[in-house]
């Protein structure tokens, strides 16, 4: 995947009622490591990472690429959200299209902040490229990310198999409206 070209970043950090998405600082590797390492977090996405290989390797700065936003609540970090273009994918109808992921951390399910803070992306995303539909994949077992896709506005393209898995493609339109 790569950058989404001229605009890569807000402007300045998005803000919604609760919450702050911006870049990712020195402050924020911690939770990264955090994040990273949830074998909660990753039980749809092939394992937790080794807490150890990490620790080494990963950059004083983590996460610095396009576009990818630290959620901020009061100051800490709680999760990620990425917006990626995608230039190899299993499936033929996400190739160029872009990709919103994400990922919280386990004590902060449950209370909206994944919708809120993807919705801001998306919103963000939308007011500088109108025209693009966003794409998004997970595992059809993920019944939580299930739900947040279709409150997001992802319809469903297609189901395939990958990854010893279910996943499930969704599409967001352009002018596409959450609620």
């Amino acid at each position: 995947m790569t950058d989404l070209g001229p605009v890569d970043w807000p402007t300045a950090p998005l803000r919604t009622e609760r919450l702050v998405l911006r870049e990712s600082e020195a402050r924020d590797r911690t939770a990264f490591i955090e994040l990273l390492t949830s074998a909660e977090v990753h039980t749809y996405l092939g394992g937790a990472h080794s807490r150890d290989e990490l620790e080494r390797e990963m950059p004083e700065v983590p996460g610095r690429r396009p576009v990818s936003l630290v959620v901020d609540l009061d100051g800490e970090m709680i999760g990620q959200v990425l917006l990626r273009r995608v230039t190899e994918h299993r499936r033929p109808a996400a190739v160029g299209k872009v990709d919103l992921g994400y990922l919280f951390l386990p004590r902060v399910w449950g209370f909206g902040y994944a919708r809120e803070a993807c919705a801001a992306a998306l919103d963000w995303f939308a007011g500088v490229h109108p025209d693009e539909p966003v794409v998004l994949t997970t595992q059809t077992a993920n019944a939580r990310s299930m739900r947040l896709a279709a409150k997001l506005g992802f319809a469903e393209v297609e189901r395939f198999h990958a990854w010893d898995a279910e996943q499930w493609l969704g599409l967001r339109p352009p002018g596409t409206s959450w609620g």
